[in-house]
This record gives structure tokens, C-alpha cells and sequence, in this order.
């Protein structure tokens, strides 16, 4: 199919089968080690079977659900990737389920789309933070860039996530003396000050500087205010 090709509610598609039947991968693994999926929550199966092209072109794996309730009973919202969403739907609708996900904490970047979409629609997926609001039809070379973007946020909110987890893990290893030497490092303080404060040896300062500095796999003051500021 070409991917300048219009995707209709009423247009018979023939693509590869939905791949919702198939486990997922197991959760507790490094967002960093998962493959990105392509999630899809649309009652309309056309529209799930067409987005299938975009899988295959990105060599991603779509899961494709037919309603909220089937997403949220599901481990998707714990993988990574990016959500295609029907603003319209029986039951939750598409905009309930984008707030949902915000109350619940999970920052999976969202394109919402439909077929009677309005002005207070749009206004309210995009502040509630959507890639964008397509409305249907819409063109596979659209929703294709929109999707690279939605996973590119996420892979930027991953590895930002997975960096702040490591700084914390290795703040964690530190004593409360290498503590208080990183403090007062921190502030501005030399090695003779630090010691006049804690009533130290500067050789004493210098030992717990340098096993502090170990620990946070830093060789200077300047990674040190990079590592602290990240």
C-alpha cells in the first residue's frame, strides 16, 4: 500500500491480522530493552487492520484493542511506545481514557483521532498533553510522522527516567559522611573549608572525597554539578 494512501472508516483494508492475540513481553525488564509497541484503541477494526501498515514500515509490533476497558485490562500501559487513540468510543471515550492515564501517572505519549472531531475537542486532547488530533480520514504518511514522534517523546521520557533512577541508586550507596562532604562540595566549599566545618583533616576530607566521587562515577567538580543537575 502506498503511503500516501487515505485510511476511511468504510474502506476494505487487507493487512496483516492484529498482533492483540499475542503475549506480551514480561513487565519488570529495562524500558531501555523492550521493543517500542504501537498501541491502537479503536472500535472500528478497519482503522486498527490499516495501522498495521505503519507497524510494518517502522518494523514495530502493533497491539490493537477495541476498546478502553480491553486496553486497561491489559499490561500495555506499562510498555513502552505510543497510543492511537478514537476520541469516540461506546463507554469511555477517548478523551476519559487520556485523563485516566494522567490520574494513574503513565506518560504514554497519545495521538488521538476521529471522525466528528470540534474545536473543544482538539483543545482539550492537545491540553491534556496529545501529540496532535488527526481526524479520520486521515493519510498513513500523517499518521506515520506523528507516530515517530510519539515515540521518540517516549524514548526521551524513558531514558530521562532511567537516568534519574540510576543518579538516585547511586546517591543511595554514599554514607552520610561522603553526604556531607557532597553537600558542602556542592555549595562551593574547598577542602580546607569543608574540613573546618566538620572538624576534619583535609587528608580525612580528601579520602571521603574520593570515595564519594568513586561511587558517582564523576572524576571532577564540574560532573559532579552535571551529575547532581541531571
Amino acid at each position: 500500500m502506498s503511503t500516501t494512501h487515505m485510511l476511511a472508516r468504510d474502506q476494505p483494508l487487507n493487512h496483516t491480522r492484529s498482533q492483540h492475540s499475542q503475549p506480551l513481553p514480561p513487565i519488570g525488564e529495562a524500558a531501555v530493552e523492550i521493543q517500542p509497541t504501537i498501541f491502537v484503541v479503536d472500535d472500528d477494526p478497519a482503522v486498527s487492520r490499516a495501522l498495521q501498515s505503519v507497524g510494518q514500515l517502522l518494523d514495530l509490533p502493533v497491539l490493537s484493542f477495541p476498546s478502553p476497558a480491553a486496553f486497561l485490562g491489559s499490561d500495555a500501559v506499562t510498555l513502552p511506545g505510543c497510543l492511537v487513540l478514537d476520541v469516540r468510543m461506546p463507554g469511555m471515550s477517548g478523551l476519559e481514557l487520556q485523563q485516566h492515564l494522567i490520574d494513574q501517572e503513565v506518560p504514554l505519549p497519545i495521538i488521538m483521532i476521529s471522525g466528528h472531531a470540534d474545536v473543544q475537542i482538539a483543545v482539550q486532547a492537545m491540553q491534556h498533553g496529545a501529540v496532535t488530533l488527526l481526524e479520520k480520514p486521515f493519510s498513513l504518511d500523517d499518521i506515520t510522522a506523528h507516530i515517530r514522534r510519539g515515540l521518540r517523546i517516549d524514548g526521551q521520557r524513558r531514558e530521562a527516567l532511567a537516568e534519574q533512577t540510576q543518579t538516585r541508586q547511586q546517591l543511595a550507596q554514599l554514607t552520610r559522611k561522603e553526604r556531607e562532604v557532597l553537600e558542602l562540595i556542592t555549595r562551593g566549599r574547598t577542602n580546607k573549608e569543608i574540613a573546618a566545618t566538620l572538624h576534619l583533616s583535609v587528608r580525612a576530607v580528601e579520602d571521603r572525597r574520593s570515595r564519594m566521587m568513586k561511587k558517582l562515577a564523576v572524576r571532577n567538580v564540574i560532573e559532579l554539578h552535571r551529575f547532581i543537575s541531571a
